[in-house]
C-alpha cells in the first residue's frame, strides 16, 4: 500500500503543472506588421492558410508569466516564403503582456 501512495505522490506534482499558454496569434500578427513596416512584404500578399507555426521555447518567469519563442514561416501568393523568429511575454489570461521582438531568419523566392 505504501508503494502506491509513494507512486501517487511522485506523479501528483506533474499533473498539477500548468502548460504554457498558446499565444501564437499575438506574435504572428506583430511579425506580419513588422515585415510590412520594414518593407519586406505586403500583408495583403500573404497566404495565411499556408502559415506554419512552431513554438520553439517557453520559459516560466513567474507565477503566470512566460517568455515564449515562436518560429513562423509565412508564404506569399507568388511563392516566396519568410521565416521569422519571435520572442514575447505572455500569461494564461493575456498574450500581449510585452512587445514582440521579431527576427527575419530567411527570405526565399521560388523560381520555376
Amino acid at each position: 500500500m505504501n508503494k502506491y501512495i509513494i507512486s501517487l505522490l511522485a506523479i501528483l506534482p506533474f499533473s498539477t503543472m500548468a502548460a504554457s499558454p498558446d499565444c501564437h496569434s499575438w506574435p504572428m500578427n506583430m511579425a506580419e506588421a513588422w515585415m510590412k513596416n520594414a518593407g519586406i512584404v505586403d500583408i495583403a500578399n500573404l497566404d495565411e492558410s499556408k502559415t506554419e507555426v512552431k513554438q520553439l521555447a517557453s520559459e516560466k518567469k513567474g507565477k503566470d508569466l512566460y517568455t515564449q519563442v515562436y518560429h513562423f514561416v509565412f508564404h506569399d501568393k507568388s511563392g516566396s516564403r519568410y521565416e521569422v523568429i519571435t520572442q514575447s511575454d505572455a500569461s494564461s489570461t493575456e498574450c500581449s503582456i510585452s512587445e514582440v521582438n521579431s527576427f527575419l531568419v530567411s527570405k526565399k523566392d521560388i523560381t520555376h
